[in-house]
Order: structure tokens, then sequence, then C-alpha cells
């Protein structure tokens, strides 16, 4: 039967091995399309994970470098405004009438909602909203300076350049920085050193614009000139400014075991009083020129120029102290104990070469201060990840003295009927303690030891 033909049977038993070897085939296949996919998988999932470890920071390069020029120019906008604060004081107290303490709270304002934001916007830093925050923090600060120009009465000079333009430098510095340091780690305080003497750059910028055309085209122009040139150095920032770690979503707004560290705490305390006593002199010494030794509107501007100028040496120097020999901590006490002493001399001026003296020691060690304080800050974070939130949190504990400090001395000098000695005394006083404070705070970390670098 051809059923039973050997050469059937043996064809039907020639068949099975094809079988055989196409259903090996299209396993292997499948294995093989299985292999691809996990190989993607794998590839990508490696990918991910050299996106959420970026490395170690570059520490200098052009990359990192033009950072500190963004935050540079960011600083300028923010800083440099705030530290012109001097030539509206003088501006503002004779052409509305109002106290001189009145007009301080427009400035303190400023600087408080600077710092307190900070606390927000280091989180949301962290969260990975650096861009969103920088520029909503842009328009807010360029929309004060424009509203400013449009002001005629104390509140809404108070409202637009104290409330709006603080609102928008809160949303700036503490980001910017907190990304900054992110980016350096032998040469920190240097990077933002640098950053932070944008302060002078616009403290010399600002106020000579303002001296050059507040009596040419009037106020309302001179500050819209102000905002032009605010306007340009903010593109540039904005537009090459990039965070380089990966966002941290998880964590709290606020970082309450921080304050657990007493080297951490006393730190926040000691730059509280540091700052209660820091501004007095950038906000003050023209109106002391003017209304003590008599000098002219024009001098006393020259002497808010020559306080602000020479912190351009006074933010950078320290920070290479900082970063080759000593530490910023350690740098940092003594500036701070120099800049107290030379507010208990403040008193003894009475010479417009006396107050140009003054002007010149003491920018440089204030500015100091300024330019340390951060670099201390983020050396005391381990973790750069949370470098926002641990830095913003010690800018909210020191805002509360940049509220109070100024408008508490104009408050003295009303008192004193016009003498500024105790204004003087009270700002000499809070720096000397915030030296002490810093000092304690340096025992508790680094115990006993002389030489030791921190």
């Amino acid at each position: 039967m051809p059923g039973l033909d050997p050469s059937s049977s043996g064809g039907q038993e020639n068949d099975s091995p094809d079988l055989d070897d196409t259903e090996a085939k299209i396993g292997l296949e499948e294995r093989g399309a299985s292999g691809g996919v996990l190989d993607r998988v794998l590839s990508r999932t490696r990918s991910r994970s050299s996106y959420l470890d970026p490395g170690p920071p570059p520490d200098g390069g052009v990359r990192a470098w033009t950072q500190s020029l963004c935050g540079h120019l960011i600083v300028c906008n923010t800083w440099g405004y705030i530290s012109s604060f001097g030539v509206f004081q003088t501006y503002y107290v004779s052409a509305l009438g109002h106290p001189p303490s009145d007009i301080s709270w427009i400035g303190s304002v400023q600087i408080f909602l600077l710092f307190f934001i900070g606390t927000f916007s280091g989180r949301a830093t962290d969260y990975g909203l650096f861009k969103p925050t920088i520029l909503l923090g842009s328009f807010f600060m360029l929309f004060g300076v424009f509203m400013t120009s449009l002001s005629t009465k104390y509140w809404q000079l108070f409202l637009a350049q104290g409330v709006c333009t603080g609102i928008g430098n809160g949303l700036l510095f503490c980001p910017t920085l907190s990304v900054l340091s992110t980016y350096f780690t032998t040469k920190r305080s240097l990077a933002i050193g640098f950053a932070a003497s944008g302060s002078a750059t616009g403290g010399l910028i600002f106020p000579a614009i303002v001296q050059q055309l507040l009596y040419e085209i009037g106020f309302p122009w001179t500050v819209r000139v102000l905002g032009f040139v605010m306007l340009a150095m903010q593109v540039i920032a904005v537009a090459f400014t990039k965070q380089r770690l990966p966002p941290r979503r998880s964590g709290p707004l606020v970082e309450w075991p921080a304050f657990r560290e007493l080297s951490y705490t006393l730190f926040s305390l000691g730059m509280f009083m540091n700052f209660w006593g820091l501004y007095f002199a950038f906000y003050y010494v023209g109106s002391y020129a003017r209304n003590v030794l008599g000098l002219s509107q024009q001098q006393s501007i020259n002497d808010l120029l020559v306080i602000n100028g020479v912190g351009m040496v006074g933010r950078l120097v320290p920070a290479y102290l900082a970063d080759h020999y000593f530490g910023p901590l350690n740098t940092l006490i003594p500036f701070a104990c120099v800049s107290g002493i030379l507010l208990f001399c403040w008193a003894a001026v009475s010479s417009s070469g006396g107050l140009l003296a003054f002007d010149v020691i003491y920018g440089l060690f204030a500015s100091g201060i300024q330019s340390l304080f951060p670099a201390t800050l983020s050396s005391l974070t381990t973790d750069l990840k949370k470098s926002g939130i641990r830095m913003g949190m010690v800018f909210s504990v020191v805002s509360f003295a940049c509220l109070t400090g100024s408008p508490l001395g104009g408050a003295l000098i009303q008192k004193r009927g016009g003498d500024y000695l105790y204004a003087q005394m009270f700002a000499a006083s809070a720096l000397t303690c915030g030296c002490f404070t810093l000092l304690a705070a340096r025992l508790v970390r680094t115990g006993p030891r002389i030489m030791a670098r921190v």
C-alpha cells in the first residue's frame, strides 16, 4: 500500500526534521527579537543612569566658568540694583519728604524678599524647575523696575521697587548660586566670588547712570534706562544658565534636621547678626555725606560709587584666599571682625577725606562678607543635591535681619535728632556679635585646632 511504502514512510520521517528546523529558526528569531528589545532597554537604562549621575563637577573649563559669568550678570541685576539704593534713598527723602526710616523700608523689603523667597526658589531648583523659576523671576524683576519709573507716591514705590522687584530677586538669586555651586569643588569660592562681584559691577553702573541722567532726562526715563540695561544682561544670563544635576523630586520644603547640626545653626545665627548691621553704611553713607558733612549731591553719589566700586576687589581677593589658603569660614571671620571695627570708627569721621577712606576700607571688607557668605554656606553642605534647600533656609533666616536692620538704623537716627551715633553703634555691635558667633561655629566644626582649614 502506498501508505506503507518504505520510501513514503522515510519521506514523512525526513519531513519532521524540516519542521523542527523551522521551529528552531522561529525560536531563534524570537529570542533574537526579545534580546534586541532587552538590549535596547538596558541601553536606555544605562543612558538614564548616566543622566542620573552626571559625574563629578568640572571645576573649571568653558562650561563651568560660563555659569559663573551668567551668575555675575544676574547678581549685577539683583544685588547691584539693591546696592545702588543709597542713591534712591537720598533722592526719595528730598523728593517725597518722608523720613529716612520710611524710605529705607523700600530697600529693606527688597533684600528681605530676595533672601526669604530663597527657601522656595531653592527647593524649586532642586526639584528641577530652575529655568521656569528664573524666567518668572526675570519677569517680576523687570516689571518692578519699569513700574518704578511710573511711580510718583511712596506706596507706589514701595510696591514696585520694594515688593515686585524683591520677589523677582528672590526667584533669581538663590537658584543661580545653588546651581553654580554644583559646577565647582576646589575653585568654588572663587567662582561664587566672581558671581557675587556682580554686585560691585551693578553698584558702579546703576548709580553712575542715575548721576548722569537724573537731572538731564528726569526720574522716569532714568529708571527706564536702568530697566533696559538690566533686560539686556538678563537675556544673556537666562539663555546660557543650565542646571547640571538631575532633579531631586522627593524631600521636604524645609530640611529641619539640618538645624540639629550645631555648626549650621550657629552659622545661620552669626550671619543673621552680620546682615543686621552690614547694609546700614551702604544705605546711609550718601545721606551722611549730605546731612552731616554738608557735601553736595554729586559728592554723596561719589561716596556711594566708591563704597560699591571697591567691592570688585573685596569679593575676589577673599574668595581666592579662601580657595587656596584658609577655607571660606576661616576667611569670613576676620572680615566680619574688621567690618564691625570700621563701623565703630565711622562715628569719628568728620571730613570728606575721612569719609572717603572709610568708604574704601569698609567697602573692601563688607564686600568680602557678601561673597564669602554663599561660598561658606555651600561648603557646609556635603550633598550637592540639597544645596538649593539648605542655602535657601539660611537665606530665609538672614532675610529678617535685612528687613529690619536699615529701618532700625533710620529710626535711631530720628531718635538722636539726625545724629548717626546710635545707628552706627547698633550696626557695629551687630557685626561684632556676628563675628563671635561665627567663631563659635568654627570651634564646633573643627574643635580647638587653630590651623584647621574650613
